[in-house]
């Protein structure tokens, strides 16, 4: 719980003291009577009701920690707290527990959170076409071409084609090799090529859905050891960054297809000479000996022995006779004369006693 909690105020942009595990257990065990704990659920319930502009409770700006307490408890009533008794049991002064405490920051952390991603409004006509005005910015820097601003896009669409047909004209004729894809197609090809990238950015999204939660799980057991678990902060201010920039959804369009150069077909084994070039090291030419083999072939395994003999139906005149099989004549045991188990193994009766196993 504590690093989930630990995670969303670092997402949330807070740098407090308790920005740290030990710290936040800490000062969580003393609750309400730590003037830390009392300013951070402060801070995260003024920005809370700050978002949300709800007038119908008081943002908590003491620090008092029986007011904080008491408006804390409000609070969670009015944001329809999930746990169960919390909210009254905290204005009653019953939670002293550090897990209770927890689960509070938890929720209201958890509520900042969702509110601040409900309150993002999405982008308007104007910051969209800003969007696009700064993007072609981009392009005339490129370019060395006037800012587009003020201009006519017709013009200055054309200017960077010119521009473009230049600067390819100076470029060797291998530098940019032929397209991949150099065919028309109609309005409806389009609209199936649309549909065709559509299921394959699917496949790659579930793909790299997978992929992305292998990488979690196998950096959550490098945690379970006692050494790590003392720099799990560490651990998850190096990750977390890294982690966020994985998108689980593929980026390639169509455009990329009409960009794409015919080399993108060739498919380089990994043991040509130019991959060799920059792959091979003083390691590849340690060579592995003779291992064992580990088997693992069902076709070469044998069916166990069986545990026991198949039963069979007991023949006319056998059973309980004198030098039948089975029971003998003496109570309690097995027949000296007999055929049966005896210690394990089947014994068949008569002098001598040759046994089987």
């Amino acid at each position: 719980m504590e690093s989930d909690i630990l995670d969303i105020l670092d997402q949330l942009g807070y740098d407090g003291p308790l920005a740290e595990e030990a710290c936040l257990l800490a000062e969580c065990g003393r609750g309400f009577s730590s003037s830390e704990y009392v300013s951070l659920v402060t801070w995260l319930s003024s920005r809370l009701t700050h978002i949300t502009d709800a007038h119908t409770h008081q943002p908590l700006i003491t620090e008092d920690p029986d007011r904080c307490m008491l408006d804390t408890s409000r609070l969670l009533k009015d944001l329809c707290c999930p746990c169960e008794g919390l909210a009254s049991r905290l204005a009653d002064g019953d939670v002293k527990d550090t897990k209770e405490h927890l689960k509070i920051l938890l929720f209201l952390s958890s509520e900042l959170q969702a509110a601040e991603m409900v309150s993002s409004k999405p982008a308007t006509d104007e910051e969209e076409l800003d969007a696009s005005l700064q993007e072609l910015r981009v392009i005339c820097q490129t370019l060395n071409l006037p800012d587009p601003a003020g201009r006519d896009a017709r013009d200055t669409f054309t200017a960077v084609q010119q521009q473009v047909n230049v600067l390819l004209e100076q470029l060797p004729e291998t530098h940019v090799g032929d397209p991949a894809f150099n065919s028309s197609l109609h309005q409806d090809q389009w609209s199936e090529l649309e549909k065709i990238n559509g299921v394959l950015s699917a496949e790659y999204e579930c793909r790299r859905r997978m992929l992305i939660k292998r990488l979690d799980v196998t950096i959550q057991s490098f945690s379970w050891s006692d050494r790590a678990k003392v720099r799990i902060d560490r651990m998850a201010r190096a990750y977390q960054p890294k982690r966020y920039c994985l998108l689980p959804r593929s980026t390639v369009s169509v455009s990329d297809l009409l960009a794409a150069r015919q080399d993108v077909c060739y498919m380089m084994k990994t043991s040509s000479g130019s991959c060799r070039e920059k792959t091979s090291c003083a390691v590849n030419r340690i060579l592995m000996g003779r291992v064992p083999d580990r088997g693992g072939r069902p076709s070469e395994i044998e069916a166990p022995l069986p545990e026991m003999p198949p039963w069979q139906k007991r023949s006319d005149g056998g059973g309980r006779g004198r030098g039948g099989g089975g029971y003998g004549g003496n109570r309690g045991g097995w027949r000296s004369g007999g055929d049966g188990w005896r210690g394990g193994r089947w014994s068949r009766g008569g002098r001598g006693g040759q046994h089987y196993r």
